[in-house]
């Protein structure tokens, strides 16, 4: 999520070492992007979940056939379109306010944005982001499934935020959430089905289900719920993931923005960055389930791994509390060997962690039905990075260690709830932003860094003369290879890249890419032929000033992992981020997302100048800009990259 730095969470004020403090550059090399001579050392590929199967009739990376990356890479970009390489094809599809599909409900996107919230109930939602395709005739039809982030509430009603009201409220929250639509290919063109039996919206307002060891905790009891089990609907769902028996996961980012606290907070919202008014939504003022005066149980409804049938439209989403409490970025799933599920996330905020979860239970043939309850078990685990270039997973269990009844936690549930504290207490280390998470094909496990300004300031973790990066502005990319399977309790870690501008005079902001720049690396991806893809997402408050004069609009690069190097596939329109990326099985068509196009620097647009930075996609006169999803094809009909 591009979010203005001055307002970005910084809630971990724990004394845990952070990456930068364990950092040995004696002991740890600053990979370009190659194995280098570690590679020798780590087992055969592992298994894993997300697009990282060879496709048939491809190349290996690197093999005989020809290089990884076979396309030119595009240059840098001010302009207000998609910008893909030569040879390649963009077409526009899925925009906010659309129609999803949903049998009767056609009612289309108003240009003024004076859509109603029933309205806005059964079209797609604002601020496209994780997104993966479910396919039902292979490459040819299937469902895509959406996160919708945030909302401008400049954009979202024709005179902003003047006049607030309940109704408002109601389609602010009716336009976050999740989007099932149904898409088909036709003679090169890809459409969404409309109607279809699968077409569904999942809102802020969506009866779920709470399960696992927190269920029924009095922490997650309120007035209108309380058993604990059941809760109303998802938002600011951010990077997402797949299972292997065909659900999806959906996460709950910056869940906190949304509430209300008081004067006096306690220990726990505090650690949890709760403040008096939230972040701007103001739902709060009129939608009492926001302010945690009243509620102050509410918040810990939310921050959880959300799973959603597709298959299945009359299901109810499951928020699985065995997979612990986080703002969390994404789940991404790996299988072990004995066919137990890994699930791996991280944690976008300042000085947070990253978190794995091994199922207890090995996966059952039979979808979705015979899985029902597979992350309801399991154990979760934090990461510690030593400085000797080996890490470990430190298990998050009741009774053990300092999670204890002494230190506030009265059983797993309370653990669960209260992540960030029980993993302050493990001595987990303290990350900068860690964001999407993906596994190649080797069994490596990358994560983003994207970014983390606070890195050195005055009373701030620093950083030491292996990790020169104070002021983290640029990010960075990095990875581990668990010792034995993906349920190893050890693993060996190295950075992938530093992201940077060599052109600039501050060293810590150069970086060491091998080949096109980049800046705040966010999205990541692996595909069939083991090519990893990294989306940028360069804050609107932050994009061409300073250490980011440089860079353009954000970003779309591919990055060979075998020789490190990266070239730029795709640049987005104006104030745009680039996320959510997904293809169909044979790997001739992507998807991917272009959310909040058009947002100004202060990232909330003046209803009476809506395309003040862009007017993308449409270019109406009297339009606006609108989220939607790219499909890109080579317009040879080759596979992606190639």
């Amino acid at each position: 999520m591009a979010k203005d730095f001055s307002l970005m969470e910084d809630s971990n004020t724990s004394s845990n070492p952070s990456i930068h403090d364990v950092s040995d550059p004696a002991r740890r090399t600053l990979l370009r992007g190659g194995l280098g001579a570690l590679a020798g050392s780590f087992l055969a590929p592992l298994g894993a979940v997300g697009g990282v199967a060879a496709l048939a009739g491809c190349a290996t990376a690197g093999g005989a056939a020809g290089p990884a990356l076979g396309f030119k890479s595009v240059a840098i970009s001010t302009a207000d379109t998609v910008t893909v390489p030569e040879g390649y094809t963009v077409q526009v599809i899925a925009p906010w306010g659309d129609p999803v599909g949903m049998s009767g409900e056609t009612t289309a996107f108003k240009d003024d944005g004076s859509n109603t919230t029933a309205h806005q109930e059964t079209q797609f939602g604002m601020h496209h982001d994780g997104m993966h395709y479910f396919a039902q005739e292979g490459s040819k039809t299937g469902l895509l499934v959406m996160n919708h982030e945030y909302v401008d509430h400049g954009l979202l009603f024709p005179d902003g935020t003047a006049n607030w009201s309940l109704e408002k409220v109601r389609k602010s929250q009716a336009a976050h959430g999740v989007s099932v639509c149904e898409v088909q290919e036709t003679n090169g063109k890809w459409e969404v089905v409309k109607p279809s039996p699968w077409a569904r919206r999942i809102t802020a307002n969506t009866p779920m289900q709470l399960s696992g060891p927190a269920a029924g905790h009095a922490l997650l009891k309120t007035a209108a719920d309380p058993q604990g089990t059941k809760v109303l609907g998802t938002f600011n769902n951010c990077a997402s993931g797949i299972t292997p028996w065909g659900t999806y996961l959906t996460s709950e980012e910056n869940f906190i923005n949304y509430f209300s606290g008081g004067d006096t907070l306690s220990a726990h919202e505090k650690r949890w960055g709760l403040k008096k008014g939230g972040a701007g939504y103001r739902w709060h003022e009129f939608d009492a389930r926001f302010d945690a005066t009243k509620n102050p149980n509410e918040p810990n409804r939310f921050g959880w791994i959300v799973e959603i049938d597709p298959n299945n439209p009359s299901s109810t989403p499951i928020k699985r509390t065995a997979m612990g409490r986080a703002a969390h970025e994404g789940a991404t799933v790996a299988v072990t060997r004995d066919n137990r599920a890994v699930v791996y996330m991280g944690e976008d905020s300042r000085f947070e962690y990253i978190y794995k979860f091994v199922s207890r239970d090995t996966i059952k043939p039979g979808g979705a039905a015979a899985n029902a309850t597979l992350l309801d078990h399991g154990t979760l685990y934090v990461a510690q990075f030593n400085a000797d270039g080996k890490g470990r997973w430190i298990a998050l269990t009741y009774g053990q260690g300092p999670l204890t009844a002494a230190n506030g936690f009265a059983d797993q549930g309370e653990v669960l709830i209260k992540a960030r504290q029980a993993s302050d207490l493990l001595g987990a280390t303290k990350m900068d932003r860690p964001e999407w998470i993906a596994v190649d094909k080797q069994g490596w496990v990358y994560t983003t860094l994207t970014n983390n300004s606070n890195r050195g300031a005055a009373n701030q973790p620093g950083v030491d003369a292996a990790n020169p990066r104070v002021n983290n502005t640029q990010g960075n990319i990095i990875r581990w290879k668990e010792d034995g399977d993906f349920s190893g309790q050890t693993f060996a870690w190295n950075h992938f890249v530093m992201a940077g501008d060599p052109s600039l005079a501050r060293a810590e902001a150069k970086g060491n890419i091998k080949g096109d720049m980049f800046s705040c690396p966010d999205g990541l991806w692996v595909d069939g032929r083991g090519v990893l893809w990294i989306q940028c997402d360069m804050s609107t408050s932050a994009m061409g000033k300073g250490d980011l004069k440089n860079f353009g609009n954000n970003m779309m690069l591919a990055a060979d992992v075998h020789t490190g190097e990266v070239r730029r596939f795709l640049v987005g329109p104006s104030g745009c981020e680039i996320t959510g990326l997904t293809a169909t099985p044979d790997g001739r068509t992507m998807f991917l997302n272009i959310q909040h196009p058009g947002e100004p620097a202060d990232e909330i647009s003046d209803p009476k100048n809506p395309r003040a930075v862009s007017n993308w996609p449409e270019k109406k006169a009297n339009g606006r800009p609108r989220s939607a999803t790219v499909v890109v094809r080579k317009a040879d009909g080759g596979v992606i990259g190639t």
